[in-house]
C-alpha cells in the first residue's frame, strides 16, 4: 500500500477505533466505536464482498483471456477466490449477517474490471491481480489485529486467505505486471478503487 494512500478520498478513512473482541467491554469502549458484534459483521460482511468482487474480476479476466496461454494460472487464482467465498457465505449464514447491499454493484464493476484489463493484454491483468492483492494483503493484516484469541478460528481463516491473495500478488510479478504499459497510473487507480470498495463494503 504505497503512494497512493496519502491521497486517497475519504473513503480511505479507518474504521471507528476498536479494541481486540477479547479485550473490549462496556467500560472500555469509547463513543463511536464498534461493539464486538457489529465489528465482526462488518468484518465479515466487507470480505464477502471483497472475495465475490475478487471471483468477477477473474471471471472478467477469462472472458477475455480463456484461449491464452495465462488462463490456466488464472483459473487457479479463480478456484482458490471461490473457496474464499463460499467460506465467507457459510459465515454470513452461520453469524446471521447481511450482505452488502451493494453486491449487485461489485457483480457488474468486478467484471468489468478484469475483462478491461485483460483487453489492454495479460500484463495489465497480471497488474490488476498485484494491485487488488496489495490492497487485501493490507486490509486482512488489519483486520487479524483486530481480532481476539476469542475469535481464533476466523483470524485462522484470514490469514490462510490472506497468504494465498499474497501468492496471488506474487504470481502477477512473476508475469510481467510491472512491464503493463503505464503500471503506476494503472495500478494507483485499481488500489484507491479497491479502498473505495472496502469503504463502501463495510457500511452499506
Amino acid at each position: 500500500m504505497s503512494e497512493t494512500e496519502n491521497q486517497a478520498p475519504a473513503a480511505t478513512e479507518q474504521s471507528p477505533p476498536i479494541a481486540p473482541t477479547g479485550q473490549q467491554t462496556a467500560e472500555n469502549r469509547l463513543p463511536g466505536d464498534l461493539t464486538r458484534e457489529q465489528l465482526i459483521e462488518r468484518l465479515i460482511r466487507v470480505d464477502h464482498a471483497g472475495e465475490f468482487g475478487a471471483r468477477r474480476i477473474y471471471e472478467g479476466q477469462l472472458s477475455v483471456l480463456k484461449n491464452h496461454p495465462e488462463a490456466g494460472i488464472i483459473r487457479h487464482m479463480h478456484e482458490q477466490e471461490l473457496a474464499h467465498l463460499k467460506a465467507f457465505e457459510k459465515m454470513l449464514v452461520a453469524r446471521r449477517v447481511r450482505p452488502s447491499a451493494l453486491h449487485p454493484i461489485w457483480n457488474v464493476a468486478g467484471f468489468m474490471l478484469g475483462a478491461a484489463t485483460a483487453m489492454m493484454g495479460p500484463k495489465a491483468a497480471m497488474a490488476c491481480t498485484v494491485a487488488v492483492e496489495e490492497v487485501i494483503d493490507e486490509h486482512y493484516r488489519q483486520q487479524q489485529a483486530q481480532l481476539g484469541e476469542d475469535e481464533a478460528e476466523l483470524k485462522s481463516t484470514i490469514e490462510r486467505f490472506r497468504a494465498e491473495e499474497v501468492e496471488h500478488r506474487d504470481i502477477g510479478m512473476e508475469r510481467g505486471a510491472e512491464e503493463a504499459t503505464a503500471y503506476p497510473l494503472l495500478t494507483g487507480a485499481i488500489k484507491a478503487g479497491s479502498r473505495l470498495a472496502i469503504w463502501l463494503a463495510e457500511r452499506i
